[in-house]
């Protein structure tokens, strides 16, 4: 059997885990042996008696910056043997589909759960952290950050998930955004089910799909839209 994918965590708060990690598919498939939630205490590595993990910013400025010697200690004592070491911060790389294949296609990923203004940079440099984001926006802490991309992460491992053609047809999977969905009762308040859906015409159903993610996508997403027109062009 091969190794569960490894899962290692950085935190001020290790009580936030597994939170909902370990419900549905991701709590069946930690308990399955598919992938396994480490998390250290990063105070566990402060010097001193008080526990210190944090100092006022050089140049002034309001907050606290978190210390780059009890960091290093925390990473060095703790770090996933295999697989990339990620800061979850808002200044970072907003984390796409692409990257979380690749992550799931790997043995094991280290997260580090900012706080405070952030962390000392030297650090971040020192252990070639990969600067990540989930969007436009500043959360309390990378904790919910970590929590939404091992979820990501692990519904793509081997297994996982009983059907795996469903994975293939979710938004981002070939640069759309996903078709809407209907089941019963049809109608539902007023509202009837496309027939098409109906026909049992397999191509006719993939075309009306196809044509309502295109759809959905220029509307809401035109970033998405226009690489995906770019991609066809270049295809054609």
């Amino acid at each position: 059997m091969a190794e569960p994918f490894d899962a290692v965590v950085l935190t001020l708060f290790p009580e936030m885990f597994p939170g909902p990690l370990g419900a549905s598919l991701a709590g069946k498939a930690q308990t399955d042996g598919l992938w396994r939630l480490r998390t250290a205490n990063i105070r566990d590595f402060a010097p001193d008696k008080h526990r210190t993990v944090d100092d006022s910013p050089f140049g002034g400025g309001a907050g606290m910056v978190m210390r780059p010697d009890v960091l290093d200690a925390a990473i060095s004592a703790s770090r996933a043997k295999a697989g990339p070491l990620i800061y979850l911060t808002p200044r970072g790389r907003r984390l796409d589909q692409t990257r979380v294949r690749e992550l799931a296609g790997g043995a094991a990923v280290t997260l580090i759960c900012g706080r405070f203004e952030g962390v000392d940079q030297r650090v971040l440099d020192a252990h070639g952290a990969e600067e990540m984001s989930l969007g436009d926006f500043v959360l309390s802490g990378g904790e919910a950050a970590a929590i939404a991309l091992l979820d990501a992460v692990v519904r793509l491992l081997p297994g996982v998930v009983g059907r795996s053609e469903s994975l293939t047809e979710e938004s981002f999977e070939n640069g759309l955004l996903e078709y809407p969905h209907f089941t019963r009762p049809d109608p539902w308040n007023g509202v009837a089910v496309p027939e098409v859906l109906k026909s049992g015409h397999h191509a006719k159903v993939a075309a009306w799909r196809l044509a309502e993610a295109e759809a959905v996508t220029k509307a809401r997403r035109p970033d998405l839209w226009d690489a995906y027109l770019r991609r066809r062009t270049k295809q054609n």
